[in-house]
């Protein structure tokens, strides 16, 4: 879909005080503030404490043991890893594109794409150190637990700061005035430094490239342990590895999503970045070190040959939609693309993967999620968190995406959704 760019800036006398109704308001935001962290260490715990059971803390003791204090060799590990990422983001080479139109006339801002340079000069390190004896991943994961208590105090004293930086600028940015769901749902759209934005920088760099390194210490772990990778692990590094490089070839995507264009920086997206998408993806491979599981090698071949459809339609789509952006008379599928005209001058794409559904794109991300699930077997829901929680987000997001367009598009918005009437999964919903 395309649309006209508006390059005026925002008016300073015109504040833009928004309603606070996005996950149940100020008390939802602030019940999130605490729950979301507390899942996560949940989630640890089960996998820590119980070998990837569900676990039921039996005393106040046991309770306190899901939450483990930061240890000094943890802080260094969180503070060398931080420091090597931003000293990547500064300095290695990468190609600067201009990013989508900012909502309310907020104009394009600059972006410096150079999250695949960092992302490669990082797993070489890494895997250069694992290989001389130099880092060990079972002594890195061993602190997984300090870790995770760092990157939570982290991720609430980024969300203080830059809901300072926003209430600071005032009228330029968008905000309720009710301080906790502010503080979960941000006051600031962009804070940056020059063309080091913090919020593109956090998500790529950090939340995707923290994931990628804890890919590779869990099958890591498992080798210094036992000798050899085990085939489900495989699978499931094998296909992760394979999203993870696909995010970052494909970085300049993450410009046009929600994330960077509409949602402000708060606790949402900080605990998302540095806490969510880093321990809680990686569930897979840390269950499968607590309690190892075969797959025989047929079910690990329908596995990969299900991430592996699923990862053709999840780009594919995608492409799609980013080649219609920029030339609307390219052909779909070898024929001129359907289209409808909309009253403000653009045309929304109604042939391709996006004449099936109104977010095929979103089917590639949950067939590979399951295949990355599957691969643990049967023995706990605890691998399964990603799917249960991801399948949920999905569809939040699309009916989001859905309440936008609507808003954008009017009538026309109506007239579309008729003519692809599916949400997410051709003839189904």
């Amino acid at each position: 879909m395309a649309s006209r760019t508006d390059d005026s800036p925002p008016p300073a006398d015109a504040p833009e005080r928004v309603a606070p109704s996005h996950f149940g308001g100020p008390v939802g935001t602030f019940a999130l503030t605490f729950l979301v962290p507390a899942i996560t260490f949940y989630l640890w715990a089960c996998v820590a404490l119980a070998d990837g059971s569900l676990w039921l803390p039996g005393s106040v003791g046991e309770l306190l043991q899901m939450f483990p204090a930061p240890t000094l060799k943890a802080t260094l590990i969180f503070g060398a890893w931080l420091g090597l990422q931003v000293v990547l983001g500064l300095v290695a080479p990468g190609k600067v594109v201009t990013g989508a139109p900012l909502p309310h006339g907020g104009g394009r801002l600059e972006y410096k794409l150079n999250g695949l340079s960092a992302f490669l000069v990082s797993m070489a390190l890494l895997v250069a150190g694992l290989a001389a004896g130099v880092i060990s991943a079972r002594e890195i994961l061993a602190e997984l637990g300090p870790l995770l208590t760092i990157s939570t105090v982290a991720a609430a004293l980024l969300a203080g700061w830059f809901y300072v930086w926003g209430r600071r600028r005032g009228d330029l940015e968008r905000s309720s005035g009710n301080v906790p769901y502010d503080f979960f749902m941000g006051t600031v759209l962009n804070p940056r430094f020059g063309l080091f934005d913090l919020k593109f920088f956090f998500e790529s760099h950090i939340g995707m490239g923290t994931w990628g390194a804890l890919a590779i210490l869990m099958p890591a772990a498992e080798l210094e342990q036992t000798g050899s990778i085990s085939l489900a692990m495989g699978v499931v590094t094998l296909c992760q590895m394979i999203y993870i490089l696909d995010f970052f070839v494909f970085e300049s995507n993450l410009l046009s999503m929600l994330d960077i264009i509409y949602e402000n920086y708060g606790f949402m997206l900080t605990h998302a970045f540095l806490v969510w998408m880093p321990f809680n993806f990686t569930l897979q491979q840390q269950y499968l070190l607590a309690s190892p599981h075969e797959l025989p090698a047929w079910a690990a071949a329908l596995l990969v040959a299900l991430n592996l459809a699923g990862y053709v339609v999840f780009r594919d789509s995608n492409l799609q939609k980013q080649r219609f952006r920029r030339d609307p008379s390219r052909n779909v599928w070898g024929k001129p693309p359907k289209v409808l005209k909309t009253k403000r001058g653009t045309s929304l794409l109604v042939s391709g993967w996006w004449g099936l559904a109104r977010h095929t794109n979103y089917l590639g991300d949950l067939m590979m999620a399951y295949a990355w699930c599957l691969a643990c077997g049967f023995g706990s829901i605890v691998p399964y968190f990603y799917v249960l929680y991801f399948t949920p987000l999905l569809i939040n997001r699309e009916r989001r995406d859905h309440a936008l367009c609507h808003d954008k598009y009017g009538d026309d918005w109506d007239e579309y959704c008729r003519r692809v009437p599916y949400r997410i999964v051709p003839f189904l919903y």
